[in-house]
């Protein structure tokens, strides 16, 4: 979502300038956190298919 909101704010005048009030800052945000879903779904879906999801890359890094 980051490197998608980065770009909408690299290209489109006015994107840095856009405060809560104004739509562009959230139909921006918008179309940055669908991208990024569609993108993470399947990913997710690959992950925990193989047994590599959230939790299990989580305890890897646990404090002992």
């Amino acid at each position: 979502m980051e490197v998608v909101d980065n770009l909408f704010l690299i290209l489109l005048p006015g994107a840095m300038a856009a405060g809560l009030a104004d739509a562009m800052f959230w139909w921006t945000l918008a179309v940055a956190l669908l991208i990024a879903g569609a993108v993470a779904w399947p990913l997710n879906g690959w992950l925990i298919s193989r047994g590599r999801g959230h939790a299990v890359v989580h305890a890897q890094h646990a404090h002992h």
